[in-house]
C-alpha cells in the first residue's frame, strides 16, 4: 500500500479553485517528482497535503488514515515533513537552535543529520540570515528530517541555487529514498527531478495529466514538450 494516497483532491484560495480532482500516490519505492508549468497547482498540492490549505473535496490518506482537512501539526505528527519553497529558515535563530526545536524522537538524530549534511556542523553557531542559499536549503532539509517523517514533501528545493548545490541536494535525496522515506519532489529543474525520481507526475490545469515511470517519460520527448514546454 502507498504511504500517501491522494484521491480527487480539490482545493484553492479565497474562493478560487486551483486543484480540480488530483490523484497521486507515493510510497517507499522511490521518489515521485511532480512536474508542470508555473501556476498548475504543484505548490498548492503540497500545501494541501500538509494541511496549510484546506481542501474542499477529496481524500488525503497517510498510511491509510484520512488526514484531509486536519491541521498542519496533526499531519506532522502523522509523519509528514515539509521542506517549503524558499527555505523559510528563521533569520535570528542559529543552526543549532533550528535543529533543537525541530527534533523529535526517532532514528533521525542531530548526529545523523550532521553526518548527512556535514556543512551544517561547521555552521552551528551561525544565524539563519548568515547562511548562503545552499546552506539554508540544507538546514530546511535537516529541520524536516529531525521531525522523523515517514513522508517528505519538498517544494522547489533547487530554486535559486548553484548547480554544485543542486547536485548535493540530488545526492541527499537519493540517500533518503534509499533509507525508505517516501518522497514527493515538486521541481522545475527537470534534470534534478529525472536524476532522482522513479516516477513522474505531470500536472496541467490543476490535475495530474500524466503519471508514469521516468524511463517511459524520457522515451517520449514530444509528450514532455507538450506538457512542460521544454
Amino acid at each position: 500500500m502507498s504511504l500517501l494516497q491522494v484521491s480527487g483532491l480539490v482545493s484553492g484560495y479565497a474562493g478560487s479553485t486551483v486543484l480540480h480532482g488530483v490523484d497521486l500516490s507515493a510510497g517507499t519505492d522511490g521518489v515521485v517528482a511532480v512536474l508542470g508549468r508555473n501556476g498548475v497547482g504543484k505548490s498548492t498540492l503540497v500545501n494541501t497535503v500538509m494541511g496549510l490549505v484546506r481542501p474542499s473535496a477529496g481524500s488525503v490518506r497517510i498510511g491509510g488514515v484520512e488526514m484531509a482537512g486536519r491541521t498542519p501539526d496533526a499531519i506532522a505528527r502523522a509523519g509528514v515533513g515539509l521542506v517549503p519553497q524558499g527555505r523559510r529558515v528563521f533569520a535570528p535563530l542559529t543552526v543549532s537552535e533550528h535543529l533543537t526545536i525541530a527534533a523529535r524522537k526517532g532514528p533521525w538524530t542531530r548526529a545523523r543529520v550532521l553526518d548527512l549534511l556535514p556543512r551544517l556542523g561547521e555552521r552551528l553557531r551561525h544565524r539563519g540570515d548568515q547562511l548562503s542559499g545552499g546552506e539554508q536549503q540544507m538546514l530546511a532539509i535537516a529541520r524536516a528530517l529531525l521531525t522523523n517523517p515517514r513522508l517528505l514533501l519538498l517544494d522547489e528545493p533547487s530554486d535559486g541555487l548553484a548547480p554544485v548545490v543542486v547536485a548535493q541536494i540530488a545526492d541527499v535525496l537519493r540517500q533518503l529514498a534509499g533509507d525508505g522515506i517516501a518522497i514527493v519532489l515538486v521541481e522545475q529543474d527537470l534534470r534534478l527531478a529525472l536524476s532522482v525520481a522513479r516516477r513522474v507526475a505531470v500536472m496541467a490545469k490543476g490535475r495530474v495529466a500524466l503519471d508514469t515511470g521516468v524511463e517511459e517519460f524520457r522515451a517520449d520527448p514530444e509528450l514532455a514538450r507538450s506538457l512542460l514546454g521544454v
